[in-house]
């Protein structure tokens, strides 16, 4: 009888305890950040500190769904075991090959005032903060989201690196948004957007020493991409969802579906400015790749002639000569451009695809997206709105000897359009298609779950230098920013590299920058700008690294930069080291390198010359200090092995 009383003071006594527990903790595997979660008066929150010091202040939680809210009232219902994951996963088209994540992972459980169910997952690595909504049970209608609470409370005293979205319709032919602005660099939280869209991901930030980056990962066809409100009271940024017309014509731009539902995961990378852009956790949060006979996932480098000679140059003899030209740089494709359905025709195109193959060159054919949500006149289109036109599309392509497709002209962040944009991948891997997509959204890891995923645009690539002056004059500044914030999980077909002239414009950036950057950005496919003729004026040495250049890298090291000023990376292939470097101002620099990892390893430099689009190359030794001039808006590259 006392043993009963005692066990049953006991048990009292427990869930007496149990019920005042109203918070939880979980650190990174170092010890190093440190997020705890809860809930106060309803409301559900989370902070985060790093090395002992808040990072982010308490930030809200919490959606609504239609049938009901879980983002007030909210009871407490108890916490799992903090467990530790660990994944590793290989990938073609990222910043390195084989890649290893661990991180402990927590889970509160939450019950609304109707008694319904919430989870809140985190998962924290040595490298940031993940966390993502769940709602468990099993129903056999759709649920609908119809807002999303989740903040960042990053405080007054950060500096923000944010591009503007563009606001749904506008634009040319009505094609926005697009993720095509530059980038606002270094602003305050009390700066806001300039367009009603608010800002897009990844969202750079710099408190003190810290840098944090924010983005999202495994959004499907359940749920819209997310970006940031276009205000931040008190340092506070929010979610944002789309434009309701960012939509697949008919259908909806809300997250829907059934019980039991994951959100996608919400992503804050943190550390040192090498930490946040070595990082992986881009895709480390996304879903594992999808199983596919994955033998035609081949990434590559690319002839294009449309970069510089656009519409006129997409016929029969020009793309032939760009075959021959691919064949003679050693790249693995040809991209053939707008309306080649009518300027070559299916007939000759298949027969240009047969003359590449036996050259060891594939094409690439482009496709116009849209239905009727913009007014583009490119062709062809509006051929792929449904899985049987796809089907037949795609059949014929791969019949054709066709490689892959770029597809073009999205109409932004919706539910339905995310699913147009899956729906595309599964059908094409069907086929053994690679896919481009342009005039699109974040990646957002998708090229891990979709590993014929070759690259994205969104971003204001190379076409908009040759568009306008204005465009040229930032381009030094902008590619200087690109790989600390959209480059830096996913990849960006910003289609770089123009070493001779770009008709009609005046290049500011200097040829040894234009060079560096075939190293310094990361695409699946490189699609490159320079023509044949302009490939003709730079010299052999020149010549022969393009030829070699890898198509993957292995691996990854920061050395030296700061968003918009300065970029310098070093990636391997193998056994060889490839570095590049970018100056983002109009001011000479002396850089001092650490390549003690590379000691006593002799090197090549290819930097620019004493003339304008010229070079120079030089041996050298890697050290501790090794001590590199740049031009203004000037780049070099280096190779060891």
């Amino acid at each position: 009888m006392r043993l009963r009383l005692f066990c049953l003071i006991l048990l009292c006594s427990a869930s007496a305890a149990f019920a005042q527990q109203k918070t939880a903790a979980i650190s990174s595997p170092d010890n190093q950040i440190r997020v705890t979660t809860g809930v106060t008066d309803g409301h559900a929150w989370y902070h985060v500190q790093y090395k002992g010091k808040e990072l982010i202040a308490s930030s809200r939680l919490g959606v609504d769904r239609r049938d009901e809210s879980f983002s007030s009232d909210l009871r407490f219902a108890g916490v799992d075991k903090v467990v530790l994951v660990k994944d590793s996963y290989t990938m073609v088209n990222a910043k390195k090959s084989r890649i290893a994540y661990t991180a402990n992972k927590g889970a509160i459980h939450l019950q609304n005032a109707s008694g319904n169910k919430m989870d809140l997952i985190f998962q924290v690595s040595n490298d940031g903060v993940a966390f993502r909504y769940y709602f468990p049970g099993a129903s056999s209608d759709k649920k609908t989201i119809t807002a999303e609470y989740t903040s960042w409370a990053l405080g007054n005293e950060v500096q923000a690196w944010l591009q503007p979205k563009q606001d749904a319709q506008g634009g040319w032919e009505h094609t926005f948004p697009s993720y095509e602005e530059h980038y606002r660099q270094g602003i305050s939280p009390a700066t806001a957007s300039p367009t009603k869209a608010g800002w897009i991901y990844p969202a750079l930030f710099k408190k003190q020493d810290t840098w944090l980056l924010l983005t999202e990962a495994a959004v499907d066809g359940a749920y819209c991409a997310t970006n940031l409100k276009g205000t931040s009271p008190n340092g506070e940024y929010a979610i944002n969802f789309p434009d309701p017309r960012e939509v697949f014509t008919g259908k909806g731009f809300l997250p829907e579906s059934e019980l039991p539902w994951y959100s996608p995961w919400r992503i804050i990378t943190i550390g040192s400015l090498a930490a946040v852009t070595e990082s992986t956790l881009g895709t480390d949060l996304a879903k594992p790749a999808v199983k596919i006979d994955a033998a035609f996932v081949k990434p590559g480098k690319a002839s294009w002639s449309w970069a510089l000679l656009k519409d006129n140059s997409v016929v029969y003899d020009v793309q032939k000569r760009f075959i021959d030209y691919a064949a003679d740089m050693h790249w693995q494709y040809c991209l053939v451009d707008v309306d080649w359905d009518t300027r070559i025709g299916y007939d000759k195109m298949k027969e240009l695809a047969q003359y590449a193959n036996s050259k060891n060159v594939g094409l690439i054919v482009w496709y116009n997206s849209s239905g009727d949500w913009n007014t583009t006149k490119y062709h062809p289109k509006s051929e792929l709105l449904t899985r049987e036109a796809r089907e037949a599309v795609f059949s014929r392509l791969q019949g054709m000897g066709i490689k892959g497709v770029k597809i073009d002209f999205f109409a932004g962040d919706g539910r339905s359009m995310m699913e147009y944009y899956t729906s595309i991948l599964d059908d094409a891997a069907r086929y053994k298609l690679l896919v481009n997509f342009h005039g699109a959204t974040l990646p957002r890891g998708w090229q891990r779950t979709y590993p014929h995923l070759m690259s994205m645009e969104a971003v204001k690539g190379f076409e908009m230098i040759t568009f306008g002056q204005q465009d040229a004059n930032a381009a030094a500044n902008h590619c200087t920013v690109l790989p600390f914030t959209r480059n830096a999980f996913d990849p960006m077909d910003f289609t770089p590299m123009c070493l001779y002239k770009i008709p009609n414009i005046e290049r500011k950036t200097t040829s040894g920058f234009e060079l560096a950057l075939s190293v310094a950005f990361l695409s699946g496919i490189q699609h490159f700008a320079e023509t044949p003729e302009g490939m003709g004026h730079v010299p052999g040495y020149v010549k022969s690294f393009l030829q070699v250049l890898p198509t993957h890298w292995d691996d990854v090291k920061f050395l030296d930069g700061f968003p918009g000023k300065l970029y310098v990376v070093a990636r391997r292939a193998g056994n060889k080291w490839y570095v590049a470097g970018l100056n983002g101002e109009a001011t000479a620099k002396k850089i001092d390198l650490n390549l003690g990892f590379l000691r006593g390893k002799k090197g090549t430099l290819i930097t620019d010359g004493s003339e304008p689009l010229s070079f120079q190359q030089k041996d050298l030794v890697a050290s501790v200090a090794t001590t590199v001039e740049m031009l203004p808006q000037g780049g070099f590259v280096m190779v060891f092995e």
